[in-house]
């Protein structure tokens, strides 16, 4: 891979579900295995990618090979199938702080949009299709790139339908529409190149998966700590539905203003 690559490669996944009702089309947001949120990451990494991608590859297989992870179930199950890779959900604390602590050693940004869950607007916006919702969310990720680059390779974690070749086309378009009406003097002259990816086979996705879970923390638990110890590599975290503080901007959190315990969605229900 050329060394300068990692100016224009990208690295996206998500964190939550897009589960708004259930049976009798009731709606479960925040109920047990629903979450209040679904978030949408992209991570630029600012060194080269493939000294990068050895670092995780190493400490990945430096877990996998400790006795003392020996019998985990998370562990021997991804050992056994595919190999070891991380996934902050499912991996143990002390792995957890190893990954993160790696993260911080490496010279990275992070900027998400967090969609709520609004049975109302899923409805009425997204058609009551899970992938219009991830549409619109990859939209509001992309127009102020689109501008800004001439070249962007977006390295997107697999998620069904969500990440067909025509969904992710229907989400640069309304990017392009927004990039249009944010700055209509300039030219949009990017090329994006989609490259659907899976998790266990793109280590850098990995670490697109931590600051994703770490954000989401905060709005689902209000928990603050795992973000807090990553936060001045986020540089932006747009809550694109929260109307109220919309016009004002404030729904933007950047390094000088970050998320806090505030932003716990089930605290403003």
């Amino acid at each position: 891979m050329n060394k300068d690559s990692y100016s224009y490669h990208r690295f996206l996944d998500e964190a939550g579900d897009t589960t708004f009702f259930g049976k009798g089309k009731i709606p479960v947001i925040g109920n047990e295995g629903s979450s209040c949120c679904f978030i949408l990451g992209m991570l630029k990494i600012n060194e080269p990618l493939d000294e990068v991608r050895k670092k995780v590859i190493e400490l990945q297989q430096a877990i996998a090979e400790n006795s003392y992870f020996n019998g985990v179930p998370s562990i021997e199950k991804k050992k056994a199938a595919y190999g070891y890779f991380f996934h902050a959900k499912d991996d143990l604390p002390e792995v957890r702080k190893m990954a993160f602590d790696l993260i911080r050693n490496i010279d990275c940004s992070f900027e998400a949009v967090v969609g709520r869950k609004i049975p109302e607007l899923y409805e009425k916006k997204h058609n009551g299709k899970e992938a219009e919702f991830y549409a619109d969310m990859l939209s509001h990720l992309l127009k102020n790139k689109l501008n800004a680059y001439e070249r962007l390779v977006l390295n997107i974690s697999h998620r069904s339908k969500c990440t067909s070749h025509t969904n992710l086309q229907k989400g640069l378009m309304k990017a392009v529409h927004r990039a249009n009406s944010i700055s209509p003097e300039k030219a949009n002259s990017c090329t994006v190149v989609f490259n659907v990816q899976q998790p266990t086979t793109e280590p850098l996705l990995n670490i697109s998966d931590y600051f994703c879970w770490a954000i989401q923390r905060v709005f689902e638990r209000g928990e603050t700590r795992y973000y807090d110890y990553i936060s001045e590599q986020v540089a932006m975290v747009q809550d694109i539905y929260d109307f109220e503080k919309w016009e004002s901007g404030r729904n933007y959190y950047n390094r000088k203003r970050k998320l806090s315990s505030d932003n716990c969605l089930k605290n403003n229900k």
